[in-house]
């Protein structure tokens, strides 16, 4: 929840933030793909420029309404709680390609679903996030996107309805950001504050009971120190064991399926999902996109662009996917895409000029330096230190869903 807390607080209440959208209830949409620039968001994908917004459902439901969109282009709107919970989607997989309108509520709404709208999604907390996705196929594309993304529209249920606006909700004074206190047993405050705005999930209530003796509760101050020394101390050792032990559960977690998605399933692990949020918040569920990642090299020893590197897709390895698939490589610890020479910061079928081996493999060269002659053509180029790279296949197979898919090794080249 902490780093969901500093995304929505940042692009919704500082207008000096680069990644400010304006406030609740607007989509602010990107014109280019990613660049290392970009710094609003770890491990962005290269493929899709995003459209981000943020729903205040208190006060009523809002309405997505979508055009007609060509069936070559992908497209997805992936919802998020307050939990970070994946709990809708809509899109080119999820709802399809005809217009339509689909209605967000909060936990408590029980108003009546207007005729026009397909579909109902039901968040657990009263504020929500998306992450839209819109296909990008080059420069020449880039005002065909803009067009679709401008057919996105936001509105709030009586808007739409053509009924008078319900009263406002409380004006909500927000904690301003401060990293230092989130990653320590202060983190309490940002907890209490965010689940006054969450209805308790049934498989978490004891749990949420039994932490009020810490002073754990939605809505109420948090105040360490009136706590007994000994109960601070306790909490100031369980948020540092707690962040070790995301530290190192992090290189472990090549499944995507096991990280990101719904409550129903992630099954409330929640040290996963912190480690899905350290290493990249707000990536899609595994049935709408698979990812995994090379951290180390076929020795178990980390990336580096010290170093030479090659990936060998075998033809029958090759990831099967409805949409495409890419891989992109990012800085550590920043976790942010590297300035190259080339502008290339993600590498796939759709790369201009790649080149397949006459078996049909593909060979992705990952180095500092220019490769000599053809390999030039496959490369994706590296920092000259720390990295890790990511798979991203957007349509995945039963393979990659149920967590069957088999990375290739990263070589280390000799």
């Amino acid at each position: 929840m902490l780093y969901g807390y500093k995304t929505m607080v940042s692009q919704t209440q500082d207008p000096l933030d680069p990644g400010y959208i304006g406030g609740f209830g607007r989509y602010r949409h990107y014109t280019r793909l990613n660049t290392p620039e970009d710094k609003d968001i770890n491990a962005p994908n290269n493929d899709t420029p995003y459209s981000w917004a943020w729903l205040d459902l208190r006060a009523e439901p809002w309405v997505l309404s979508l055009p007609k969109i060509p069936e070559d282009r992908y497209f997805n709107q992936q919802w998020f709680d307050l939990y970070t919970h994946n709990f809708a989607y809509t899109g080119a997989r999820a709802t399809g390609f005809e217009a339509g309108s689909y209605l967000f509520v909060g936990p408590h709404w029980q108003g009546e679903k207007p005729a026009s709208i397909k579909k109902v999604f039901r968040s657990e907390s009263e504020i929500i996030g998306t992450l839209t996705r819109t296909e990008l196929k080059g420069e020449e594309d880039v005002e065909n996107m803009l067009a679709i993304q401008h057919q996105y529209v936001l509105q709030p249920l009586s808007e739409f309805a053509g009924q008078r606006a319900p009263m406002s909700a409380p004006e909500i004074h927000w904690p301003g950001w401060n990293e230092q206190r989130a990653l320590s047993a202060e983190f309490i405050g940002y907890l209490n504050f965010l689940l006054q705005f969450t209805s308790p999930h049934p498989s978490e209530k004891d749990l949420l009971k039994r932490f009020e003796k810490i002073g754990v509760k939605g809505g109420q101050p948090f105040d360490l120190k009136s706590l007994p020394r000994d109960i601070q101390q306790a909490l100031e050792e369980g948020a540092q064991d707690g962040l070790k032990a995301i530290k190192e559960v992090m290189p472990t977690l090549t499944n995507s399926g096991e990280v990101y998605g719904s409550r129903e399933q992630l099954k409330n692990n929640y040290l996963y999902r912190a480690g899905g949020a350290f290493a990249g918040i707000y990536a899609n569920s595994v049935e709408e996109a698979f990812y995994s990642q090379w951290s180390v090299d076929s020795d178990g020893k980390p990336l580096n662009g010290k170093n030479k590197y090659v990936i060998h897709f075998d033809k029958k390895d090759l990831p099967k996917v409805k949409f495409f698939w890419s891989v992109t490589l990012f800085d550590v610890p920043g976790r942010y895409l590297v300035a190259n020479p080339i502008d290339r910061y993600s590498i796939g079928p759709r790369t201009e000029g790649i080149k397949y081996n006459d078996d049909g493999s593909l060979d992705v060269f990952i180095q500092h330096d220019k490769p000599d002659g053809s390999k030039a053509s496959n490369w994706l180029p590296a920092p000259d230190g720390p990295f890790f790279v990511t798979l991203r296949c957007y349509g995945p197979d039963e393979v990659m869903i149920k967590g069957e898919y088999k990375l290739p090794p990263m070589q280390l080249v000799q």
